[in-house]
């Protein structure tokens, strides 16, 4: 795993490197924030031995002193070799209170070349948005694509493997374990709960751990199905369990903010604009939500789906749920003012099915690609203009990593 590159990721943050913007890496625990930075120290002691490099992990009790925005600033400066610019890696800052001061102290001085990693949303977005606007780039990081997790396991796309990518999802450490469900699921099942005890429960003082846990139930038995905070509060009311639908709001902003789910939002594509109701989630990795909630073959249809959102998001695209008065596009993604619409149906072989997903992308009169994407393995090429793709030949192939 030490010599398999992130390239996706590389590529974004290579016009970046050793400009004067604070470099700010996202996302979930475990997706590989901690090895890509490391990378980058590499790529600097190859490239650029010339610029001395600080290095913190805030996971390390080595940096366990350094607990606010002073004491940071005080041992980078302690560091410092000279006045020459300075790189310097800070693993998981949200550790660090009110670090954003000190990254604005060390950005103004213009000496310092800055990367840092977080696993919290909200604290680095929002922070970094008040205090260093225009001043800092921000780079999410997600599991591994299809394409990552045949190249990390040294796999042929096949579709066995397919179906592991399903079942086991991509975290990278999996690498390091055999592809067994009681193995795999035993590692997921603790990050699982790493992720919701210190970065949603602890972090936010939530003492009712059941309903969250009920919670992320509900959620990741509905992925991919129209959901609002009154549907998901009167379901919970059924099992006796009563909490607000702000109160319900607030715990999904939670989870979203700790990069455990995503929520797409809706395009009503007659009214262009976006919708603030009926929104859908799925799960930043489907490893995680199959060893909490238990892999269930029938829910494969679903998953499809967030696969295929987890692509488009890796390769940078905006995603959102299409609406089409009563008809419904399952993906609308846009990047660059090009857009494509996406279906993602199991199978085309019914023909209900094929004149549903065919005929829903055929009612939007623009120009641009309409694509389904099914897991048949025979399929045609074409219908009436909408491309027809096998999902494995769709994610290994259809953008060029």
């Amino acid at each position: 795993m030490q010599n398999i590159q992130r390239s996706i990721y590389l590529k974004r943050i290579e016009p970046y490197i050793r400009k004067n913007l604070i470099k700010v890496i996202v996302g979930q625990r475990r997706v590989g924030k901690s090895f890509f930075l490391k990378q980058i120290s590499n790529l600097f002691i190859k490239n650029y031995p010339e610029i001395p490099i600080i290095y913190i992990n805030k996971e390390d009790l080595e940096f366990d002193s350094l607990q606010n925005y002073s004491d940071l600033v005080t041992y980078a400066e302690s560091k410092r070799q000279n006045e020459n610019l300075h790189a310097i890696f800070i693993d998981e800052i949200q550790d660090i209170e009110e670090f954003e001061k000190a990254l604005r102290h060390l950005q103004t001085k213009q000496n310092w070349d800055i990367y840092c990693t977080g696993s919290n949303a909200h604290l680095l977005s929002g922070e970094l948005a008040t205090y260093l606007s225009g001043r800092y780039i921000e780079i999410q990081m997600y599991s591994l694509s299809y394409n990552e997790f045949l190249n990390f396991h040294k796999l042929e796309n096949t579709t066995q493997n397919f179906n592991n990518y399903i079942k086991f999802g991509g975290l990278p450490y999996l690498v390091h374990l055999e592809l067994d469900e009681s193995i795999v699921y035993d590692y997921l099942k603790n990050i699982f709960r790493s992720i919701l005890f210190k970065d949603i429960i602890g972090r936010h003082s939530i003492r009712n751990v059941a309903f969250i846990e009920r919670l992320c139930l509900y959620i990741a038995d509905n992925i991919g199905q129209i959901v609002s905070a009154k549907k998901i509060t009167d379901y919970l009311k059924s099992q006796r369990i009563s909490f607000s639908n702000n109160i319900v709001l607030d715990y999904l902003s939670f989870l979203q903010n700790a990069f455990l789910i995503f929520v797409l939002k809706r395009n009503d594509l007659k009214g262009k604009r976006i919708l603030e109701i009926g929104e859908k989630i799925y799960f930043h990795d489907l490893g995680l939500r199959n060893a909490f909630n238990g892999y269930k073959h029938n829910d494969v249809s679903l998953m499809l789906e967030n696969i295929i959102l987890l692509h488009l998001l890796i390769h940078n695209y905006d995603v959102t749920i299409g609406k089409l008065g009563d008809k419904e596009i399952d993906f609308v993604c846009d990047k660059n003012n090009k857009r494509i619409y996406i279906q993602v149906t199991l199978s085309l072989a019914d023909e209900n099915v094929r004149v549903r997903e065919i005929g829903n992308l055929l009612l939007i009169t623009d120009n641009f690609r309409k694509i389904v994407v099914t897991a048949d393995e025979l399929t045609i090429d074409e219908k009436q203009g909408v491309e027809i793709w096998n999902i494995r030949k769709f994610l290994s192939s259809f953008f060029k990593e």
